[in-house]
């Protein structure tokens, strides 16, 4: 790994928790706080939000009808998604002991909370849960497959791909034979913390 690489790497990071530091304000300007893990928002804002509901009659009227109809492909995919769930998990758990990899946590990737806010319908709110949990599921996914790439494979593509997980900048260069022996040590060191 070269010096220049650590210091963009080191330098997207402070990017990623300035925009921490925004969420965090506007969180503050919103007006809601953290008791535990549940969100709590002022009793005015919270009526506010009440007050702004679309009831759901209002809000299928004005749904167009080729989204109507294309709502129930999108569910289907709760089987899919339940399945990569449960095959993700289940090969974590048996695999990531036996190869020394740390544990991943799944509270790290689900964040299924949009269903709490008072201003959405109960569509809406179902339609949150499951973006929630779907996004979830893939973040989970791809973190599990991002530490078994780290242990297997630690080898930076030739071409690039849209957006490469955090671990692979610290692989070996691609057709660095003496940097991918050295690399997966180091990789698999990394996966037991």
């Amino acid at each position: 790994m070269t010096d220049r690489m650590d210091k963009l790497r080191a330098r997207l990071s402070e990017a990623r928790d300035a925009l921490e530091t925004e969420i965090d304000a506007r969180r503050d300007a919103i007006r809601y706080r953290f008791e535990g893990a549940r969100v709590v928002f002022e009793d005015d804002l919270r009526r506010t939000h009440r007050a702004a509901r679309e009831n759901l009659t209002d809000f299928l009227k004005r749904t167009r009808l080729l989204v109507v109809l294309t709502a129930p492909l999108i569910y289907a995919l709760i089987v899919p998604l339940v399945l990569l769930d449960l095959c993700v998990s289940l090969y974590a758990a048996v695999c990531f002991p036996v190869y020394g990899i740390a544990p991943v946590r799944r509270r790290d990737h689900m964040a299924v909370d949009r269903h709490h806010l008072a201003y959405l319908n109960a569509l809406q709110k179902l339609n949150c849960v499951y973006c929630g949990y779907g996004n979830g599921v893939l973040s989970l996914a791809r973190e599990v497959a991002s530490r078994t790439e780290a242990y297997w494979c630690p080898i930076k593509h030739a071409r690039r791909t849209a957006d490469p997980h955090d671990r692979m900048a610290a692989f070996a260069d691609y057709g660095d034979a003496a940097g991918f022996f050295g690399e997966t040590e180091r990789q698999r060191e990394r996966l037991g913390k």
